[in-house]
């Protein structure tokens, strides 16, 4: 059984919250327990803060690896003005940077072919700055999977997906890199 914390609870909140407001309740609830409790019981109060200092120690490893916004933005703008030979070789990069190796492929719903810990992922790209992503690309591109028996597949896009292409993504176990992901994947340094 997996346990998943709850998106509405307190922890998650803070979770989501900058760190420092976890500090902050840490030191409320040390100084309500000092002020508070006999002298005695201080000690037991204070630990009540303990799962709020673990919670803020979290949230600030969280937002100290998170990506710079202004760096993704800029990202997916140069992105958005670039090629499709330049493009390719940035997800090409980005893709061996994480210990895949590399096919270009000629034609067809697929573009790159990973490979890794003797997996196959295949991913397309070249619609990549289309104004809207249709379920089309998304069912050529899963058949292939079937077809060729890959392990995973991948569709990247700067624009966004139309609810029903989201939908099939979701239901076929397409993975979709946009956004922060893929602004991460072809980021220079």
């Amino acid at each position: 059984m997996k346990f998943k914390m709850s998106d509405k609870s307190v922890f998650a909140l803070l979770l989501r919250s900058p760190w420092w407001i976890s500090m902050a309740l840490v030191v409320a609830i040390a100084a309500a327990a000092k002020v508070l409790l006999p002298e005695s019981y201080v000690a037991v109060g204070v630990t009540g803060g303990f799962p709020f200092l673990v919670i803020g120690i979290i949230a600030a490893w969280k937002q100290i690896k998170a990506p710079n916004p202004e760096r993704m933005n800029q990202t997916l703008q140069a992105a958005g003005v670039m090629n499709w030979r330049d493009f390719s070789s940035a997800l090409e990069r980005g893709y061996q940077g994480q210990g895949f190796v590399v096919t270009r492929l000629p034609s067809g719903p697929a573009d790159l072919r990973l490979e890794k810990s003797g997996r196959t992922t295949l991913v397309s790209g070249k619609r990549w700055k289309a104004g809207s992503h249709g379920v089309q690309a998304l069912r050529e591109l899963a058949a292939l999977r079937e077809a060729q028996d890959a392990s995973f597949c991948s569709y990247v896009s700067l624009g966004a997906l139309t609810s029903q292409a989201e939908k099939f993504a979701k239901d076929n176990a397409v993975a979709l890199v946009n956004g922060t992901a893929l602004a991460q994947l072809i980021s220079p340094g």
